[in-house]
């Protein structure tokens, strides 16, 4: 627990279990708390702290302070016998059951550490219909696309068999943390945490941070992608999620949470194919995909059947660019504006606008 600058909530608990917890979960985000022992300790500062957290085992029968918000009342295992009547003077938000509900232990931490944004971050999630469909070169034109505009997004790449995103943008060489090297302690993670760890460039007046899978080692848990895209969201960024075709449990866990999915589909009728598989996978998230048909079509097929084939609306179509493709091979990316790319990049951005946050 940090002690070098002013507390920032209160613990009333004694040595002993509950004491360890609250210990433990405050360091993995780096939450500032004063400790006192009971509660007729804690009545100096119990108007001031933002956050009270109570051990119920220093509560007496009546308790005798003020009622007030933000407390939290906390027990080992399954709350005993009266607790309920023994709190219900304090107005408390919730009685925590330790280790089950930790959850809720660790987001309050994690608000007082860093507070959420008023303006709640957006997530768009991107993946190809099939293979080489050019998803992750559409995630890196979005998240620069969105950077150019002003805004400070993430781009978090959740392929371990993709070769690693920075590879799309040049990056791979610049100094920070790629996803094997990323150990969270706990379920929360703060943006300035990553923003001070990941690599980051600058694009026009904004600035891309990029967590990236690495060309050897592990790409994220379930937990560590879900945490990482929600402190984004917290800090009221963009995050653009990379996703594999196979999304497996992680990717799962970033489509829950994504505004917009996109999928990316050649125009060719395999591809369709292979695309409304994906779809299948998809599961509850289906009624926020959109298709972006990338052609030209040997067969002359128009991207709105392609769309019907694949079975979900279509949001836009582009063009395969050569100078792209090389562009990325010799690690010289770039968002060209009258590039076709950058125009679809600017219709996922403009169809999240069109999302109900």
């Amino acid at each position: 627990m940090r002690t070098g600058g002013p507390p920032r909530g209160l613990v009333v608990a004694g040595d002993g279990p509950v004491l360890d917890e609250i210990t433990r979960h405050a360091a993995a985000v780096e939450c500032e708390l004063r400790v006192v022992p009971d509660l007729a300790a804690a009545a100096e500062h119990w108007h001031d702290a933002p956050l009270v957290l109570v051990d119920e085992e220093v509560v007496p029968a009546s308790p005798g302070m003020p009622r007030r918000d933000g407390v939290y009342v906390l027990c080992r295992g399954k709350p005993p016998a009266g607790l309920y009547r023994r709190v219900v003077g304090l107005a408390v938000e919730d009685v925590v059951s330790l280790p089950d509900t930790a959850g809720t232990l660790l987001g309050v931490l994690a608000d007082l550490a860093e507070a959420p944004s008023p303006d709640r971050g957006r997530v768009v999630a991107v993946l190809g219909g099939c293979g080489g469909a050019g998803a992750s070169v559409l995630a890196a034109a979005v998240t620069v696309g969105a950077a150019r505009s002003g805004a400070h997004p993430l781009l978090v790449d959740c392929d371990p068999l993709g070769g690693g995103i920075d590879l799309v943008l040049g990056s791979e060489t610049a100094d920070g943390l790629r996803w094997p090297d990323v150990r969270l302690r706990a379920g929360r993670v703060a943006m300035s945490a990553l923003d001070e760890a990941l690599p980051a460039a600058t694009h026009g007046n904004g600035r891309v941070a990029v967590l990236s899978c690495d060309r050897a080692g592990s790409g994220p848990t379930p937990e560590a992608a879900e945490a990482v895209v929600d402190a984004g969201v917290r800090a009221g960024r963009l995050v653009v999620c990379d996703l594999p075709r196979d999304i497996g449990p992680s990717g799962h866990r970033v489509v829950s949470a994504a505004d917009l999915v996109v999928l990316v589909v050649p125009a060719q009728l395999r591809a369709c194919v292979a695309a409304a598989r994906v779809l299948q996978r998809l599961g509850r998230a289906t009624s926020r995909v959109r298709v972006l048909v990338r052609g030209p079509s040997p067969d002359g097929l128009a991207p709105h059947e392609i769309a019907a084939a694949v079975g979900a609306p279509l949001l836009t179509w582009t063009r395969a660019e050569r100078r792209v493709a090389r562009d990325v091979e010799r690690g010289t990316f770039s968002l060209l504006r009258r590039r076709k790319l950058a125009t679809a990049a600017r219709d996922v951005l403009r169809a999240l606008e069109g999302v109900p946050a």
